[in-house]
């Protein structure tokens, strides 16, 4: 059993109760407060709380800098998080520490079609079945090309697309990669 202490967060600098986190895939760990162990296991939430991400980024502790990439690298929406990364320098062996036990939002969703090949943004695919568009009052015909798809990024069962001049969502077991 993990044995949590109080003393200050090799992130965040609060001091609090701490417990080691891992930092795969080396077998290393760091001392991390309640709310930053959550956000480097579920991934962080945009929020001020991160801002402390601009001092841990140059930490001399590399699992402490692997730690402040991957939460950086998890909030792409975050112009400032977007900053930082652009000018944060690590070294080639902890770059790629950190990019070896990082995955994206996109990389854990798999949009795969009704054949099982693996579906990508920008991909061609065909209706299997004739498919009555909801509120559209039109059904695609099997047969129809879809061009150019787009990723539900939630939802690795749906994929969006033009039919018709409409932009509908598709599941994917009733299309098949072209």
């Amino acid at each position: 059993m993990e044995r949590a202490l109080t003393t200050s967060c090799a992130l965040c600098d609060a001091t609090a109760t701490v417990s080691p986190v891992a930092v795969v895939p080396l077998e290393t760990s760091v001392d991390l407060c309640a709310v930053c162990a959550t956000g480097v296991v579920d991934g962080p939430q945009d929020g001020p709380f991160w801002q402390y991400l601009h001092e841990a980024i140059w930490s001399s502790d590399p699992a402490v800098q692997v730690l402040a990439w991957r939460l950086l690298k998890g909030l792409p929406e975050s112009p400032w998080a977007r900053d930082l990364l652009d000018m944060a320098y690590l070294a080639p062996d902890v770059l790629a520490w950190a990019e070896a036990g990082f995955v994206t939002a996109e990389e854990a969703l798999v949009h795969r079609d009704s054949n099982g090949a693996v579906l990508a943004s920008g991909d061609t695919v065909v209706l299997i079945k004739d498919l009555p568009v909801k509120g559209a009052g039109f059904t695609a015909k099997r047969g129809t090309a879809v061009r150019n798809i787009s990723l539900v990024m939630d939802n690795p069962a749906q994929i969006e697309g033009r039919v018709d001049n409409q932009r509908i969502v598709i599941l994917t077991k009733f299309v098949k990669k072209s």
